[in-house]
């Protein structure tokens, strides 16, 4: 699944693979909204740990968790 983070002021967002459910993300991230922690971890398909600081959070997308497809469609 592919997961893209916005963080205010920079002009750059985070964007990563991850092989975690959709669910287990985001009750990670509300959980650390909710609790007002100042920031959580998230870690990729090739096991880097990121971590999100919960103050400076634009926006969270959630990719589908759908392999890409290869090749031509007809």
């Amino acid at each position: 699944m592919e997961i893209r983070i916005g963080i205010v002021n920079t002009g750059r967002e985070l964007t990563f693979e991850t092989s975690t459910a959709a669910d287990e993300v985001r009750s990670t991230i509300s959980a650390a909204l909710e609790q007002g922690t100042t920031h959580f971890t998230l870690t990729d398909v090739k096991g880097n740990d990121y971590i999100v600081p919960t103050a400076n959070l634009a926006y969270i997308e959630l990719g589908t968790e759908e392999s890409r497809r290869v090749g031509f469609v007809a």
